[in-house]
Parts: structure tokens; sequence; C-alpha cells
């Protein structure tokens, strides 16, 4: 009897989509460097199109505190969406390839390469977006209530002390690596995107941190703040005080606590 049959729905079962994370690991560090770079580059535009979906919810003062949050979380699933239907290499989902390295598939060599490169191209893409959204002048839409919402996010994004970030990107990227997990069961185009609005939404909702997100969200909030000559905190320095713990987090979050967690399940039941 097919394991799908067992579990009583049209989907790969758990351990099936265990062995697909890996195969696909095995895929993706065998890219060539261009490939991977472009795809890393999409990627980053991808996820900072969701981002800028979810500062126009929550720039709307009519909506709860809670409203806003949700609704922001359900628009924001466009990027992750954008990223596993259309194609590209996002550098928080290929944390799973981790999978593939403790099996042995692929060399620490390949996944530091892929990590390295992705990391770089999804950075590339993300500020590459948030320059060309700044300069469409989309951020004085609304009577500028966008723009102001834009350099608040990133205000606080940079005030966050060191192990409040870690910690939001650690249950951030849980959050996203189950999104991909659960993604990788469905069959349909609909069901992928079913299977990633609700663990995406959630942890917008809740206020985690994603490393790629905020590499488009806090430079666009410097880019307002610097052309209405405001003194802001959010400086370019302040960049990076965000990015090492919220990419440190999202590494243990991803890599560890889904990614090694089911490879140990898994391959324990192998064992069996």
């Amino acid at each position: 009897m097919k394991e799908s049959e067992i579990f009583g729905f049209d989907a790969f079962s758990p351990p099936q989509i265990a062995e697909k994370i890996e195969n696909i690991g095995v895929v993706k560090a065998g890219l060539g460097l261009v490939s991977m770079a472009a795809l890393g580059v999409l990627a980053g535009g991808f996820i900072g199109l969701g981002a800028l979906y979810y500062t126009i919810v929550v720039s709307d003062p009519a909506l709860s505190f809670a409203t806003a949050r949700v609704l922001g979380g359900v628009v924001f699933s466009l990027g992750l969406i954008l990223v596993i239907v259309a194609g590209a290499e996002l550098f928080t989902g290929n944390n799973l390839m981790v999978m593939a390295f403790v099996s042995r598939k692929i060399s620490l060599r390949l996944l530091v390469r892929n990590f390295f490169v992705v990391f770089t191209a999804n950075f590339a893409g993300a500020c590459g977006l948030a320059l060309l959204v700044f300069l469409s002048g989309h951020l004085q839409s609304g009577d500028g209530l966008i723009g102001r919402k834009a350099v608040a996010i990133a205000e606080a994004k940079v005030s966050l002390p060191f192990v409040e970030a870690f910690f939001r990107g650690v249950l951030c990227n849980m959050l996203v690596c189950l999104a991909v997990w659960i993604a990788m069961a469905a069959r349909t185009v609909s069901g992928k995107i079913l299977a990633i609005v609700f663990p995406v939404s959630a942890f917008v909702a809740a206020g985690f941190e994603h490393c790629v997100a905020n590499m488009y969200l806090i430079p666009l909030g410097i880019l307002e703040a610097d052309a209405n000559g405001a003194a802001a905190h959010a400086g370019w320095g302040g960049l990076l005080t965000n990015l090492i713990p919220v990419t440190l987090g999202n590494l243990a979050g991803g890599a560890g606590l889904v990614g090694l967690v089911y490879w140990v399940i898994y391959h324990a039941r192998k064992r069996q």
C-alpha cells in the first residue's frame, strides 16, 4: 500500500518529503555559478515584493494591530509563493540543504558555496528592488503614509537587541522552512500556495525576523529617511547590526530545528 493511501490524502508523505528535499539539495548544490546567482537575485526581489505588499497593508491606520499584522502576513506570502512556484534560490529556504549534507550527498564546500552565493545574490536583489521602489515615488502614496511606515519599520528592526533579533530569526525560519516542507507535500500549484500562506503569515504576524526581507525593508527605510533629511538611527551600520543576529538565527531555526531534526527522525526510522 502506498504511504499516501495510509495517510489518507493525495500528497507526498513526510518521509517522501524528506527524500525529495535531500535530492533537491543535490540539484541546488550543483547549479552553475551564473544560474545560482541569477536565481538568488530573483529570490531577493521576490521577497522584496512580498515586503512591499506587507508595507502597504500595515500603513493603513484604520486597521487594528492584529488585523494589520495578519493581513500583512497573508500578502507577504507572495514572496515565498513566487520563490517556490516561479523558481528562485532563497537563502532561508536553502537552509534545508543541510539534510543533503548530513546524508553525505553534497560536500561542505558545495553547501557553503550555495549559502554564500545565494545570500549575496539575495542581498543584491532585495536592495536593488528597494532602490527601484524608492525611485518610483511609491513611498509618497497615501499622503506619505507608506514612506513614514517604511522608515518606522526600519527603525524598529535596527533597534532590536542582538539576542532578541537572533531568537526572532530562529522562530522565523522555523516557520519558513516548515512552509517549504509542506509545500513539497503538495502535488498542485494551488496546494503549494495554500501550504505557504499559513506558516509565512504566522511569522509575519508574530513580528519575527527574516534576513532577506530585512535586506529590502531596512535599505528602503534608510533611503526614505535620507531623502527627508532625517537623522535616522536606521543607517547602513544598523543594517549590518540587524542582519548578523537575524541571519545566524535563521540558520539555527531552518537548518537546525527543521532540517536536522527531520533528518534525525527519518534516518533513525530507516535504521530501525
